[in-house]
């Protein structure tokens, strides 16, 4: 058997195969085996009718089909194995030759793994740029603290301003009638975020707890209820409830309540370490992200659309998993938005495509520097997974799986070759800061189902700063 490989457009190899007719006529024969298996034919035992009598009651077609079907088949496989290609899709066979006593001739087109030829990934000339953490930082956290430890107190002297606290009940009618909706017994919110109709909570501006009012009010155009958008309402609304944000004295007392600080400027250096901590570890975040935008703007490779199609559905999939974690299903969400699974897709598909363009340049740079994750190293993170997801067979059975493991594997590779990028840049500018690993300070990679492409945690929000680190990701 020869093969030849001819590269074809979107990622795809034709591969054009010549077989000696020896080869036919040995699968010609098998064929009639098979075949003779497996049809009655009168007078003879299963398989024991000669080909004549076979093509007589089958055609000669038939033979010639299943012959070349497994003749195909094989071919196609070894030449898989020999060239190292590995498909992504069905291949197309197109038969060009099938006659006996003549070489088979065809030929297989298959989209494969598309090749991706690197550009200068470490000669960039931007380096980490670290926030600078100063007095008015520290104050800002000290601030949200207090702000979340405030209490609420009932307001009895005054009526109801913006940034009061407020229980409501209310009906609303139109032409009289209490229309689906717009009735409740307890609504609580904050007076100013309008998150209501737009001018719906200046009404309630001035009333004193367990006062009412009334008042008319249009909904807006673009109301979510086609019924009700652009059409005046008549609303009664009783104030049930009404208090006020307390702030805490900021002391060394608040401090103390804090945790384990003598006072409130022994808070403040812990604050201040925890703020210049985050900005580096940021700064690594940051600083990866421009090496894989640099490494990838380098890059060349061809996509095939069956790839950013398989990336789309696993967006989809964290899509929904994400409004099931707000207890918010697919048929719901899109009824409000008035949109289809079409259209979801058609906004996945630019995202969809630059992660599938990321992940592939990232696995060739990891292959051109030697990056090897080892057996010892998966079976550490299978072994967390189980921890992490105790009680969900289905995701521990995945991750336990051979395609687990290689998802794994690969996931941990990529995202080593980024800290190897950051590390050897490092290396070379020792003058420079020490930056963080990214696995030192946030969840392991293997999560996202993606490289550490984006941090979008809040490293500064008060929580980052006051709560213990967390628990460091499986060594990469």
């Amino acid at each position: 058997m020869s093969s030849t490989i001819t590269p074809a457009a979107r990622s795809s190899v034709a591969v054009r195969f010549e077989l000696p007719p020896e080869q036919l006529t040995s699968a010609l024969d098998e064929a009639v085996r098979h075949i003779a298996r497996r049809t009655r034919i009168a007078g003879f035992r299963p398989g024991k009718a000669p080909r004549a009598v076979v093509e007589r009651t089958v055609g000669a077609q038939a033979i010639l089909d299943e012959a070349l079907d497994h003749l195909v088949q094989g071919a196609y496989r070894d030449a898989l194995e020999e060239h190292d290609l590995t498909p992504l899709t069905n291949a197309n066979i197109e038969i060009e030759q099938a006659e006996e006593g003549k070489p088979v001739i065809f030929t297989a087109t298959v989209q494969v793994r598309p090749e991706v030829k690197l550009g200068d990934y470490r000669g960039f000339r931007f380096s980490p740029e670290i926030e600078a953490i100063d007095g008015a930082k520290v104050e800002k956290v000290i601030e949200e603290l207090a702000d979340q430890n405030a209490t609420l107190s009932p307001v009895e002297d005054r009526g109801a301003r913006e940034g009061d606290y407020a229980v409501i009940g209310y009906v609303g009618t139109r032409d009289g009638v209490p229309f689906e909706g717009g009735s409740t017994d307890r609504m609580p919110l904050i007076l100013g975020e309008e998150r209501l109709i737009p001018g719906f909570e200046a009404n309630l501006m001035g009333l004193r707890s367990g006062e009412s009012t009334t008042f008319d009010i249009t909904f807006p155009d673009d109301y979510t209820e086609p019924s009700l958008a652009g059409q005046p309402a008549h609303f009664s609304v009783e104030v049930r409830e009404l208090r006020e944000k307390v702030m805490p004295i900021v002391d060394d007392a608040f401090a103390r309540s804090m945790g384990a600080y003598a006072d409130l400027a022994a808070l403040r250096v812990e604050i201040e370490a925890r703020l210049k901590r985050n900005a580096l570890d940021r700064a690594r975040h940051e600083f990866s992200d421009r090496i894989i935008e640099y490494a990838v703007a380098n890059a060349a490779v061809d996509l095939p659309d069956i790839l950013i199609d398989q990336e789309v559905e696993v967006m989809h999939d964290e899509f929904r998993g994400s409004l099931a974690r707000q207890g918010i299903t697919e048929e719901a969400y899109l009824k409000v938005v008035g949109k289809a699974d079409a259209d979801l897709h058609a906004e996945f598909r630019p995202n969809a495509e630059k992660r599938v363009r990321v992940l592939l340049v990232l696995s060739k740079i990891a292959e051109a520097e030697g990056v090897v994750i080892d057996d010892p190293t998966v079976e550490a993170e299978v072994a967390r997974s189980r921890e992490r997801y105790a009680g969900d067979r289905k995701t521990i059975a995945y991750f336990e799986s051979s395609r687990g493991r290689s998802f794994i594997r690969s996931t941990l590779r990529r995202s080593r070759v980024v800290e190897q990028l950051v590390d050897a840049w490092l290396a070379t500018h020792p003058d420079h800061p020490a930056l963080l690993h990214l696995e030192d300070d946030v969840p392991g990679s293997v999560e996202s189902g993606a490289a550490p492409v984006d941090d979008s945690s809040d490293a500064t929000g008060p929580g980052a700063v006051i709560e213990p680190a967390a628990e460091p990701a499986p060594a990469g």
